[in-house]
Formats: C-alpha cells, structure tokens, sequence
C-alpha cells in the first residue's frame, strides 16, 4: 500500500496485511542494515547559538508495556519497552505551548473510531491512558499554555486537542495540506482537532541546517526553540530542538518509537511500520539523522516513556 496516497481506502487490503506480515517475519530475522554511505555524507551543521533557555518537561502519562519487536524491527519479541502518549510542555519566557497533545477524553468514539479496524487494535493504549487536559491539571503549571505545536498530525498527537476548542495549533504547512487534502484523512488523520473554527497558524522550515537537519525555523529567533526537519514518518514530520538548562533536547515525534531504534539505527516493524511511516525510505533517512545527532542533543521519541521520565518529571505516571 503507498502510505502517502491523499485518498486512503478506509482499511487497507488483506494483501497489505498480507505483505506487512510478510516484512515483518523478514525484519526480525534479517532486519534492515544502516547505511554506511549515508551515514558519511550526513554533515553538523552546528547548534543554534544564543543564551535563552527554555524548560521541558513531560506530562503525566501511563505506560504500557510492549513487545520490542513491536516497536523496533529486529528486537526480540520476549523482552518489553515501555510505550507511552506523552505531553510535552515548553516554557519559553514569551509563551508557554504544547507539544503532540497526545490523548483526549472519549477517544474510543472521537479519535480511534477514524482508525482502520486492525490498526485500530494495534494502536489502542491502555483504558487508564490519561487525557491531555487532565494531565495538564495534574501538572499545575503556573501559566496556562498559549498554543499547540504538534509533531505531526496523526491521532495520538493530535486529538488532545478535542477537549481545547480555543487553542490555536501551529503545524508544517507540508503536514497540513497532507492531513486536509484529499475526499478523507491519511489513517489516523483526525481532521476534527486541525477544524471547528481552531486558529491554525501554518510555518515552513525556511531556515538554514541545523545539527545533522537539513532545514529550521527558529521559534522564538533567540535559538532556544528550533524545529528541525524530521519528514518521512509523514511528510512534515518535525522534531524541536530545545535548550535547557542541562543541555539540548530534541522531541522527535515519531521519526522513532523508541531511544533503541536510534541508538541501533533500526528502523520500524514492518506491522505496523508499514502502515504508520508515509516513506518508509525517508523515515529510515531521518533515522540516520537522529542516530548522528545523538551525540549533541538528548533525542525523547514522543512515546518513549523512559525517555520522557529522563527529562526529569516528578509527576510522571509508571
């Protein structure tokens, strides 16, 4: 099945299960190999310069535990990773913002119902999994946030944004024009968060490289926020680079499930990667990326629970 088709069937087809469960049997023996040439070709550009700081940290949230052959192509299926729907929320001086408002009350009926049905059972977190704007509550931030700035725009990133009517959302004009075009949403597309009167302020990433990225946007234009180009999962995939006060972070969507494809340059199962990355090629590109750029900053895959409690949360659910 091409992912990146605008108008996708409502499920996909026996035969693409078919082909997904085929890879997947191929990846887990003979998963697929980094590419060394890349790897050389990939260059750092440096990091933003400039002294403003920001903090990070991530909602509370639940975990749940997943087979690591589930998430990572090539692990064992025997051992688990924690999975999670984090929130996280950036203090910049100028504004406070959400980044991948991940979950929203009644998601059964208002977001996974937009989900083909075998997906839909993969992709269903735990029955405790904790809305966004509960979490944020738990949370007791001193300032409440001014916008949203998501990932990308697939379901759990995004249908936090159901319960926060008001909230304007900033998102990649790429990734907007990919969710909204077409007679229906990409799989996991729930077009009702981006609707309904929402303020949606759309950017590009104009600036130069940046790290081992090919191209920015400078938030705030004082280097302390920097979106970074992470296309592949879907078209406009971002990461955001922060600087805190222990060093760099990078929030990187879903360009990674998991910390241990970065660290081992494995790129998704193909059920239910086949199904999730929009380029599987450009995915595994980025992967590259974020491999090399972990030796500068401090990379927390949106869904990586371990990850997100390293930031240094004390409200973090186990």
């Amino acid at each position: 099945m091409k992912t990146s088709d605008r108008n996708l069937p409502v499920a996909p087809a026996v035969r693409d299960y078919l082909a997904a469960g085929t890879g997947f049997a191929v990846g887990t023996v003979h998963p697929r190999r980094p590419d060394r040439r890349l790897l050389n070709l990939i260059t750092d550009a440096g990091l933003p310069e400039g002294e403003q700081v920001v903090t990070v940290r991530a909602l509370p949230q639940v975990s749940r535990a997943v087979p690591a052959g589930g998430l990572v192509e090539g692990a064992s299926v025997r051992r688990s990773l924690r999975n999670a729907m984090t929130t996280f929320v950036i203090e910049h001086p100028e504004a406070v913002f959400l980044v991948d408002p991940s979950y929203c009350r009644d998601a059964p009926a208002r977001a996974l119902a937009e989900v083909p049905g075998l997906l839909r059972r993969l992709v269903t977190p735990p029955p405790d999994t904790i809305a966004t704007i509960d979490a944020l509550a738990a949370a007791r931030l001193p300032r409440a946030p001014e916008f949203a700035l998501p990932t990308h725009a697939h379901w759990d990133h995004v249908c936090g944004l159901l319960d926060f009517p008001g909230l304007p959302m900033h998102l990649r004009t790429s990734e907007h024009d990919w969710i909204m075009g077409g007679t229906r949403p990409p799989a996991g597309g729930v077009r009702a968060a981006l609707t309904g009167g929402r303020r949606v302020v759309r950017y590009d990433l104009d600036g130069p490289p940046v790290a081992t990225f090919t191209a920015s946007r400078d938030l705030f234009g004082d280097g302390s926020v920097t979106l970074v180009d992470l296309a592949g999962h879907t078209p406009g995939s971002i990461g955001i680079l922060a600087r805190a006060r222990d060093g760099w972070i990078l929030i990187a969507g879903d360009a990674a499930w998991h910390m241990e494809q970065v660290d081992r340059l494995r790129q998704k199962p193909a059920l239910p990667g086949r199904f999730a990355d929009s380029d599987r090629d450009g995915a595994f590109e980025t992967l590259h990326r974020l491999h090399l750029a972990r030796h500068l900053a401090r990379v927390v895959p949106t869904h990586d629970h371990d990850a997100a409690i390293r930031l240094g949360s004390s409200t973090m659910a186990s």
